[in-house]
């Protein structure tokens, strides 16, 4: 039987702050081959969920660099995944700036696509541009404010919480 749990926002808070400025060794570094924003993300969302969707194609998990999803990797076979998944693994709604919380995810684009993940590790009395901290990969950051970046468009993505077998 499927059931769904909570997703365990402080255990991703948590890996963001001890993974912002290095690599996981369990974990190709996508630097150099695209970014790592999205892979650094996965992990963190791999932290809090603490399981992964073993489908092959659609799914979202990571057995080694070329046992893979894209959805692991690549920002919008992220969304596409949080938002569509009806099985196995975590699963979003995709929301405004107001509603986010520790541990969400936010995608930024430019007009023609987007093109960068990260994670949300605090949230100010007021939750906007200004009072968001960020940690991301690729341009490693921690606790960096999300008004600092040049932003054209933004997605927030609010993880709902954690499908699994019992």
């Amino acid at each position: 039987m499927l059931i769904s749990l909570p997703y365990q926002r402080q255990k991703a808070v948590d890996y963001a702050a001890k993974w912002y400025d290095k690599r996981n060794p369990r974990y190709l570094n996508f630097d150099g081959i695209g970014g790592d924003c999205t892979n650094f993300i996965s992990q963190c969302l791999y932290a809090g969920a603490g399981v992964q969707n073993f489908t092959p194609v659609t799914g979202w998990y990571y057995n080694s660099s070329s046992d893979r999803t894209a959805s692991w990797t690549g920002v919008e076979y992220l969304y596409n995944f949080l938002i569509k998944n009806k099985s196995v693994g975590p699963y979003a709604l995709e929301t405004d700036i107001s509603s986010l919380h520790p541990g969400d995810i936010i995608q930024l684009g430019n007009s023609n696509k987007f093109y960068h993940s990260l994670l949300v590790t605090e949230i100010g009395d007021i939750p906007d541009l200004n009072n968001i901290l960020v940690s991301t990969h690729t341009f490693d950051a921690h606790r960096r404010p999300l008004a600092s970046y040049s932003i054209q468009k933004i997605r927030c993505l609010h993880i709902e919480g954690v499908r699994k077998y019992q």
